[in-house]
């Protein structure tokens, strides 16, 4: 019964069942398109470093927006605040919003990414394998996924931009710290903003986070794979050089486009603002919101939660880059064309 042909067959049988289901695992993954794992990737990536980093966002918005009670303090004493009175979950408050947001955004950030690059690089070879692809392709594709994805991120700031006091007893309810309307959840946002604006309302603020998106998806990318080309072979694989590359590009991109990011946020909540002129918008656009702030608020309050914006840059960038090239092998999607040497 137990004969060496025995013994052999029940080998191979197990083999083969084993085989049949790597083949199938295998099948799985292999058989989605790439654009789809790319959606994946991405989406998987930005909702990871978002929320690791969802307490700071929620404390520069509310520097940024010179919200009462947290214009004249610092980092330290905002997160104080928030814990005092809205407990641990007050960091939290809007992240809902950001992940909703950040899923397709970044989905859609690293997809357009791959597929601009790839669509260059096919129509335009006489532009070579460089890093300035990388810039070009990283701007297209950081305003396509900001146009398909801004009313989210308006929702976003809506809701991180509301205080309220939880340490209220559950008989008298939650109640305001501030006079501000109080919103619900994403869907009571979209449909109060676009009950009161329509579809210009849900994207108030555009222009700002347009011009300073390109630039700063562009440089972010390109400072990354600039980076990149620097490091010995054996160190690509690294997650620790995938954490200091993205790291580095983010704060370089960043940066350059900060003021432009105050302007987003302040035109986002101006009409939750008791200083905003009934019946009108402050700001006509994003040039007269950069020198309205400057002449009224001081020039220091277009780079105003800028400190706590580099404390959040650099863990969510390199975290976004290293899961999304971790994220990549994975799912087994295929390695693109190498750039250029810098000597070349």
């Amino acid at each position: 019964m137990n004969s060496p042909q025995g013994s052999t067959l029940t080998t191979n049988m197990a083999g083969l069942v084993d085989g049949s289901t790597a083949r199938e695992e295998v099948s799985h993954i292999d058989c989605l398109p790439v654009y789809v794992k790319e959606l994946i990737a991405g989406g998987g990536a930005g909702a990871f470093a978002k929320t690791t980093v969802a307490p700071l966002e929620r404390i520069k918005i509310l520097m940024q927006t010179r919200t009462d009670g947290f214009r004249s303090l610092g980092v330290y004493q905002s997160l104080r605040k928030v814990l005092k009175h809205e407990g641990v979950l007050g960091f939290y408050k809007g992240n809902g919003a950001s992940v909703v947001r950040i899923i397709p955004y970044a989905a859609l950030h690293f997809m357009t990414y791959e597929r601009y690059r790839g669509w260059i690089l096919d129509n335009y070879s006489f532009m070579g394998l460089g890093p300035i692809i990388d810039l070009l392709a990283g701007s297209a594709s950081g305003g396509t996924a900001v146009i398909c994805t801004y009313p989210l991120d308006l929702a976003r700031t809506k809701l991180a931009y509301q205080v309220t006091d939880t340490r209220t007893n559950f008989r008298s309810g939650i109640r305001s710290l501030y006079p501000q309307p109080a919103y619900n959840g994403i869907r009571d946002v979209l449909t109060s903003v676009y009950r009161e604006g329509g579809i210009r309302g849900l994207y108030r603020g555009v222009g700002p986070t347009l011009a300073g998106i390109l630039p700063y998806a562009g440089l972010k990318f390109y400072i990354y794979e600039v980076l990149k080309l620097h490091v010995p072979e054996e160190h690509q694989k690294s997650i620790a050089m995938h954490l200091s590359c993205g790291a580095v590009a983010g704060l370089f991109g960043q940066t350059f486009t900060y003021p432009l990011d105050v302007v987003r946020r302040q035109m986002q909540v101006e009409s939750l603002q008791c200083s905003t002129i009934q019946g009108g918008t402050r700001y006509r656009n994003t040039l007269d919101g950069l020198t309205t702030i400057a002449r009224n608020q001081g020039w220091r309050q277009l780079f105003a939660g800028m400190s706590i914006n580099y404390i959040k840059m650099v863990p969510s960038v390199a975290v976004g880059f290293a899961s999304y090239d971790m994220m990549k092998v994975w799912l087994r999607i295929p390695p693109r064309q190498k750039s250029q040497t810098v000597s070349s």
